[in-house]
C-alpha cells in the first residue's frame, strides 16, 4: 500500500475549487437526467393527457354555468354572427426571377355576407386597387377555414366608402347572411360589438357603446358621410369593412374609420349607418352603381355666388328633362340691363341651403324618386318647389 502524504507540496486553491465546482456541476447534471428518466417512465404515455386542460374555445358546462348572463348573452352573439364574418385579401398578379405568376397581397380587411346570393359587403378602401392598373384578386377566407375563395368586385360606391363582392364559388353551407337591423332610431349609451380581423387576426370581438351619433367624416375619396355612428368599440386596421351590431346580433353599422394620432385605436371608431348601407348596396347589387339623387341642374360656383350677394345656391343650367325642369326652375338668365336673374335654392326640407356642399349633403340624405320641398328665391320673392329627385350618374 502506497501512502501519499498530500501535505509534503503547496496546493493550487483556485484550481481546487474549480475541480469541486466541476464535480459538484457534473452531479447536479446527472441528477437533473436521472430524474427527467424516472419522470419518463412514470409518465401517461397518452398524448391526449397534454392538450386536456388547454383552452379549446368551447367553455364547459361548468364554466357556463359561473357566467352571468350578460356574458353568456355576448358568448351567443359572437357564435351566431361569427360565421357571417369574412377576411378578405387583395392581391395583384406578380411575377417571380422565374417569371412564375404569383397573388402578392397588398392589402386586407373584413367584410360580411350580405345575402345567400354569395355577395359580400365591405369598405370601398379595403377593395380600392393600390397598385396603379394591375387588376386585383380578391379572396375571401370564411370563419374556421383555411380554404380561399376568390370573388370579384361587383360595384362600389366610393363616395359611403362601400363596397360590393361577389362569391364565384363557395361551400353554400358557409353562406350565411347577417341579420339587419336598423339605424335611425339608435340611442347614445346603447350597447355594440364589432367583429373584424385587426393586424390580420381573425374573428376579433370588441365590445363598447354608441359614443356620438350624426357624425360627419370624410372617405378616402374625400367625399363627406353624413350621419355616421361614433362608437368607442375597440377599431383597428384590419377592421374596415366589419360589421357593427347590436345587442341584439343585428346590423347597424359598418366600421370604416378611427380617430388617432398613431394610427391605432384611441378611442374614437366610426361606422357608416346600416340604413345608408341597405339602400347603397341594394342599388350595388341591382344597377351596377350607386344612384344619386339630384336636381338635374348646374348650379353657380360658391364664389361667384359670394359675389352676387346670394345666401343661397344659384342655378345656372336646368336640364330640359330633369326633376328641376318638371318643378318649374329656370335657367340662369340676363335683364336687358345686364343683371343676372337666377333661381337660388335657400333651403330643402328646412334645411338652409349656405353652399354647394350643403345642397349636396342634404341630397345625399335621401333616395331617388324622393320627394323634397325646396324654397326658391326669384325676383325678390320665395316660393315652396316639390322636387321629385332623379337619377344622377
Amino acid at each position: 500500500m502506497r501512502i501519499i502524504d498530500v501535505t509534503a507540496r503547496p496546493v493550487d486553491r483556485s484550481q481546487s475549487r474549480s475541480t469541486v465546482l466541476a464535480l459538484l456541476g457534473a452531479a447536479a447534471l446527472f441528477a437533473a437526467v436521472s430524474w427527467r428518466i424516472v419522470s419518463a417512465a412514470h409518465a401517461d404515455p397518452r398524448p391526449e393527457t397534454l392538450s386536456e386542460h388547454a383552452p379549446s374555445g368551447v367553455p364547459t358546462p361548468e364554466r357556463l354555468a359561473e357566467l352571468r348572463d350578460d356574458e353568456l348573452a355576448t358568448i351567443e352573439l359572437f357564435k351566431r354572427n361569427s360565421a357571417a364574418v369574412v377576411h378578405i385579401t387583395n392581391t395583384t398578379r406578380v411575377r417571380t426571377i422565374r417569371r412564375d405568376p404569383i397573388d402578392y397581397p397588398i392589402g386586407s380587411g373584413t367584410g360580411f355576407v350580405w345575402d345567400e346570393a354569395g355577395h359580400i359587403v365591405t369598405n370601398h378602401h379595403v377593395v380600392a386597387q393600390a397598385n396603379g392598373n394591375t387588376p386585383s384578386r380578391y379572396f375571401v377566407r370564411f370563419a374556421g377555414d383555411e380554404e380561399e375563395y376568390e370573388a370579384d368586385v361587383v360595384a362600389t360606391a366610393p363616395h359611403r366608402d362601400i363596397a360590393v363582392l361577389k362569391l364565384l364559388k363557395s361551400d353554400r353551407a358557409r353562406v350565411r347572411p347577417i341579420a339587419l337591423g336598423r339605424s335611425a332610431d339608435l340611442a347614445v349609451g346603447q350597447k355594440v360589438f364589432a367583429i373584424g380581423n385587426p393586424f390580420g387576426l381573425d374573428q376579433t370581438l370588441t365590445t363598447g357603446i354608441i359614443s356620438g351619433l350624426g357624425r360627419e367624416i370624410r372617405s378616402q375619396s374625400n367625399h363627406k358621410i353624413s350621419d355616421v355612428i361614433q362608437t368607442d368599440a375597440a377599431i383597428n386596421p384590419g377592421n374596415s369593412g366589419g360589421p357593427l351590431l347590436d345587442s341584439s346580433g343585428r346590423l347597424i353599422g359598418v366600421n370604416t374609420a378611427i380617430v388617432s394620432p398613431s394610427g391605432a385605436y384611441a378611442g374614437i371608431g366610426f361606422a357608416v349607418p346600416s340604413d345608408t348601407v341597405k339602400r347603397v348596396v341594394e342599388e350595388l347589387i341591382e344597377y351596377g352603381v350607386a344612384r344619386r339623387p339630384g336636381l338635374g341642374v348646374t348650379l353657380l360656383d360658391d364664389v361667384q355666388a359670394q359675389r352676387l350677394g346670394l345666401r343661397g345656391v344659384g342655378v345656372v343650367e336646368v336640364g330640359s328633362s330633369s326633376a328641376a325642369a318638371a318643378a318649374g326652375l329656370r335657367a340662369a338668365g340676363r335683364t336687358r340691363g345686364g343683371e343676372w336673374l337666377l333661381d337660388e335654392i335657400i333651403s330643402i326640407d328646412g334645411v338652409e341651403v349656405r353652399s354647394q356642399e350643403n345642397l349636396l349633403d342634404a341630397l345625399d340624405q335621401k333616395a331617388v324618386g324622393d320627394t323634397v320641398k325646396l324654397v326658391v328665391r326669384r325676383e325678390g320673392r320665395t316660393a315652396e318647389v316639390p322636387v321629385t329627385l332623379q337619377w344622377i350618374e
